[in-house]
């Protein structure tokens, strides 16, 4: 674990990427929440922080935009590959599961967790 290279206490690196000291709660978590337009207060209210730590995160990403903007990319395109890998990893038991016939009595639970279902899908 080590400082950030702009002496920021509130910003540390470790092998998670840069996050905020004493939290679990990684830059790239602040940056998903500026790139959906989050004011600082919703950031500070969603990730359970204080405004000490948004703004070190806020100041640490303004002075150090492209180097922040490019771990972010990193991190994107890292998670995403993970995604996909437990998503074919856990294809063929999910095909199993969803075969299985809904045990009787069930079917008006069954019904209502696939309109669920379907509801999320047209959202995404």
């Amino acid at each position: 674990m080590t400082l950030a290279s702009n002496g920021q206490t509130g910003i540390i690196r470790t092998e998670r990427g840069l996050m905020i000291a004493g939290t679990r709660i990684t830059i790239y978590d602040v940056m998903d929440y500026l790139k959906a337009q989050y004011p600082s207060r919703l950031i500070r209210e969603k990730l359970s922080l204080n405004d000490e730590q948004v703004n070190s995160a806020l100041n640490y990403i303004a002075s150090h935009g492209d180097e922040v903007e490019a771990e972010y990319q990193e991190f994107l395109q890292t998670a995403e590959e993970i995604r996909q890998y437990w998503e074919e990893q856990n294809r063929e038991r999910f095909a199993k599961i969803a075969a299985i016939p809904p045990k009787p009595g069930q079917e008006a639970l069954r019904a209502k967790l696939q309109a669920w279902k379907k509801r999320i899908e047209s959202q995404s």
